[in-house]
């Protein structure tokens, strides 16, 4: 059986339902295809810039009100323990992504979002219209559709993306955990092979989200053995799992995570989120870069529908064009110095740096963070 859409997004998740609510908001329908239910705990280190707030609150979310906690400060350390701490010039607040992707969908379906819960099985594009078949047979017609299905999925692979082609080394693990933390702060500290993320979110959960090389994980026979032998030589590490207890039944666990270049477009399809490309986790705002991509888009997108940009290929090439403007340099900058970070005596002699010339760091963080955006 074959459906008619005008819009439809391929994923529910944190870009897909944030680019589904400004479209809605602007007065265009919108289908997403989500194969999951609400709310569900993500692989992420739920840390969100500030400079997402305000496009937030223009969307109608009363971010405040589900009392996230408030993070003002920045901790990195190395794999030895060594320590530096910093400002955060905007600031950020930590919410889960099972609250904040439960409150974007009740406020998708509070505009009029229609849900189908399946999984997206292919794509097609001829004559200027999109073909999506389900996994349940269904075919549905659009005239856009947006990629927001997550890190790495089947789909890539029907739609010939360049990095699918290659494995990916890297292994990400995360659980939530109650224990003494303090609630402005969100820490990055490395191990040999990896680098942990750690910050409070709401009800003074602390979220532990780490990545971690599969090559020197495999070695261990678990994630706890692996956390002892490895993770714990970092002494701060060590200290935040001794004191502090696992709130999750056991880690969630995802690999294949790429951080290979993605075309922001493939196939016609507008790509958002992690979906469009990845930073590094240690620069600790993938997720406000997920939001704002998905603004990017559904403004173009307007643009598009309302006739202002005339043709397809334009409004393609103009979100690419901003996609590159505005998140490039940031992916870059996160790529160096992950590598750095992963080179022990690298890491050692940038932290000696940053400690003589602490401006650098501010410099660092503004180049893996944005401005304060809002929409047009």
């Amino acid at each position: 059986m074959e459906t008619k859409m005008d819009i439809l997004i391929a994923g529910g998740g944190l870009a897909g339902l944030t680019a589904a609510i400004h479209l809605l908001k602007s007065g265009f329908p919108v289908t997403v295809i989500e194969k999951n239910t609400y709310p569900q705990h993500k692989v992420c280190g739920e840390y969100i810039s500030n400079e997402v707030l305000p496009y937030l609150e223009w969307l109608g979310l009363a971010i405040h009100n589900a009392a996230p906690s408030r993070i003002q400060h920045f901790q990195i350390s190395t794999a030895e323990g060594h320590c530096l701490n910093a400002v955060l010039p905007l600031g950020g607040f930590g919410m889960s992504r099972y609250l904040l992707d439960a409150l974007l969908y009740e406020h998708a379906v509070g505009l009029g979002c229609k849900f189908i819960h399946e999984t997206v099985s292919d794509i097609r594009f001829n004559d200027d219209e999109f073909q999506v078949s389900l996994g349940n047979k269904q075919v549905i017609s659009a005239g856009i559709v947006i990629g927001a299905y997550g890190k790495r999925d089947g789909l890539d692979q029907k739609l010939s993306r360049n990095f699918i082609q290659k494995k990916s080394p890297w292994l990400a693990v995360k659980a939530h955990y109650e224990g003494p933390f303090p609630d402005d702060l969100v820490a990055l500290h490395n191990f040999d092979g990896g680098y942990c993320g750690v910050s409070k979110v709401e009800d003074n959960r602390i979220n532990i989200c780490y990545l971690v090389d599969y090559a020197s994980f495999k070695r261990y026979k678990s994630i706890p053995e692996h956390r002892m032998q490895v993770l714990y030589k970092n002494e701060h590490l060590r200290k935040i799992f001794e004191n502090s207890r696992m709130l999750f039944d056991q880690s969630l666990v995802i690999s294949q995570i790429s951080f290979d270049p993605k075309n922001a477009v493939s196939q016609h399809v507008l790509m958002i989120g992690d979906t469009a490309g990845l930073i590094h986790p240690l620069c600790g705002n993938g997720m406000a870069m997920a939001i704002h991509s998905a603004k990017l888009c559904a403004e173009s997108v307007i643009s598009y529908l309302e006739g202002k940009t005339s043709t397809r290929k334009k409004m393609e090439t103009q979100y690419e064009a901003l996609w590159k403007k505005h998140f490039n340099k940031r992916l870059v900058t996160g790529k160096i110095i992950s590598r750095i970070l992963r080179k022990k005596q690298l890491s050692a002699r940038l932290l000696r740096i940053l400690i003589k010339f602490p401006a650098l760091l501010q410099a660092l963080i503004k180049q893996t963070h944005g401005k304060p955006i809002m929409a047009k």
